[in-house]
């Protein structure tokens, strides 16, 4: 366990405590996409396999992995009860399809071993790196946001940003390397660096977030 690991933990239980506030308090999911969310309760449910036989070993991993799990599946409630009618699936038009087969793909030709937990860890990983899309695909058909939303999508950038320094202290530090994680981490803070700039460029200045025409 290191700082950058504990940073982007905090970072991405703290996304998506922005993402329920934002909701409860506006009583809406206006701005935020299903699909995405969905694909993060996949990538939950697949990654944390191990709770079956991995309870209690580690009080830390254990109690953020169920907070993810329950947080996500609450997301998901809300969503299609209370505030559905303010969620516009007319927006909300990406692909995921194309994220879950390439996904599927990637994790059945290069697991670390071909078993079914590490076929469904790497799914997840792989997942992981591109669930976002069909927020920004949102965004980018919206051509703006929320100010509240846009912290929820920055700490969620930010938690994947802050473990690549963690992969490097651990392999430099532990002899620790993990290239599916390390590759799928990188592929994940690209497609959030747009997003970062207007974010900083905007959003940090008081002005409204809004795609550049």
């Amino acid at each position: 366990m290191n700082i950058f690991r504990i940073l982007g933990d905090l970072s991405h239980l703290i996304s998506i405590l922005i993402l329920l506030h934002k909701m409860t308090q506006t009583s809406s999911c206006s701005g935020i996409s299903f699909k995405s969310q969905a694909l993060y309760l996949i990538v939950y449910i697949t990654r944390y396999l191990d709770l079956f036989w991995t309870f209690g070993d580690s009080l830390y991993n254990t109690v953020f992995k169920m907070l993810f799990l329950a947080s996500s599946g609450y997301t998901i409630y809300l969503m299609t009860t209370a505030y559905k009618p303010t969620h516009d699936p007319n927006l909300d038009t990406f692909r995921v399809q194309y994220l879950l087969g390439g996904s599927a793909v990637l994790a059945v030709l290069f697991p670390y071993k071909w078993t079914l937990y590490e076929m469904t860890w790497a799914f997840s990983i792989w997942l992981e790196s591109v669930a976002i899309l069909p927020q920004l695909f949102l965004l980018q058909r919206t051509g703006e946001a929320e100010t509240i939303t846009t912290h929820y999508l920055f700490a969620l950038g930010s938690y994947r940003a802050l473990y690549i320094p963690n992969w490097i202290y651990r392999y430099f530090v532990e002899g620790h390397w993990e290239p599916i994680s390390v590759l799928a981490g990188i592929v994940q803070t690209l497609l959030y660096s747009d997003f970062f700039w207007i974010y900083y460029t905007k959003v940090l200045k008081g002005k409204k977030f809004a795609l550049p025409v």
